[in-house]
């Protein structure tokens, strides 16, 4: 039942992705995530405790996090079927519901490169800024093209692929569990010196939890677009992370670009290496390549999610 459960999931996202009239009045299911993770490392990530500390209580941080995820998710599929019976499932969709931002992604990414075509550079910078970390105000439009296709294609994994893989393994507990560890990872999975430690666990769960979706996503990008797997293979350890580089090298070759290069985050300019080097400068248009490929990719994962529901069946 999980495949047919991620298939509504994915299709009611697509359609009406997370309202704004339903965030601003109960937010997202992903603010309690990170709440609890920012109370933890206010209270348990000690500047003065020794580095096996810190791991230990980032490790404590995560079983909480992800245990609490499951027992509560189990109790409300419990929950579900006990009062609905064999209709258990449309509750069980509404609530997994969420947990997908395919719509969400695309909305956010768009504006970025209609803003470049109208050429109006620095409201693409401030849609940008949106949805990336590093610094924004001085990229120019290569920059800010470059950066709107790496999202895409990092969180076509983050945001599509992994969340639809784990509902489709473990139902309901495995897509919550799943946006818990990412959650976790985007806060305090860094390598600064504040979270290094405390963060370590959340950032190599997550290198767990997005292995097997991360080369998914890379092989849905080739697909769609029928070209990229020899940069992907050749570059996707080119990233600082053992999954993201998989999806970047796939859209990079697909494109004809070259991604990654020279990136500032708080003033600081981090040399890394280039992904898709003989690949030409981005441009606005390969914004608009970039998503037609990335709808795609996930048409291709609805027909792959049914098979494999069939299959089963």
């Amino acid at each position: 039942m999980a495949e047919p459960v991620a298939l509504l999931a994915l299709a009611i996202d697509a359609a009406v992705g997370w309202p704004g009239a339903l965030y601003r009045v109960a937010g997202h299911p992903v603010g309690g995530f990170a709440r609890f993770i920012n109370w933890a490392e206010r209270r348990w990530n000690d500047p003065h405790a020794g580095e096996a500390a810190k791991r230990l209580l980032g490790l404590v941080t995560m079983a909480v996090l992800t245990g609490g995820t499951v027992v509560l998710c189990l109790a409300l599929e419990w929950a579900a079927y006990r009062l609905f019976g064999a209709w258990g499932w449309v509750p069980i969709v509404l609530l997994a519901w969420p947990g997908i931002a395919a719509r969400s992604l695309y909305d956010h990414v768009r504006p970025v490169g209609q803003a470049l075509l109208d050429g109006d550079l620095s409201g693409a910078r401030r849609a940008v800024a949106m949805i990336v970390g590093r610094d924004t105000d001085h990229l120019d439009e290569a920059g800010v093209a470059r950066a709107a296709v790496e999202s895409l294609s990092e969180s076509l994994c983050d945001g599509v692929v992994a969340p639809l893989f784990w509902l489709a393994v473990f139902g309901l507990p495995g897509v919550w569990a799943y946006k818990a560890i990412n959650t976790a990872d985007s806060l305090i999975g860094h390598r600064e010196v504040r979270w290094r430690a405390f963060g370590w666990a959340a950032a190599r769960i997550d290198d767990v939890a997005n292995f097997v979706p991360a080369r998914l996503a890379g092989f849905l990008i080739c697909f769609a677009a029928g070209r990229g797997w020899r940069v992907m293979v050749r570059d996707c350890r080119r990233h600082a992370s053992p999954n993201a580089g998989w999806p970047e090298a796939a859209m990079a070759g697909a494109l004809g670009i070259a991604l990654a290069g020279p990136v500032t985050y708080d003033g600081v300019v981090h040399d890394k290496p280039w992904i898709g080097s003989e690949g030409r400068t981005a441009t606005a248009q390969d914004i608009q390549r970039a998503l037609a490929i990335y709808i795609r990719a996930c048409v291709l994962l609805v027909g792959l999610a049914g098979g494999f529901a069939w299959l089963r069946s």
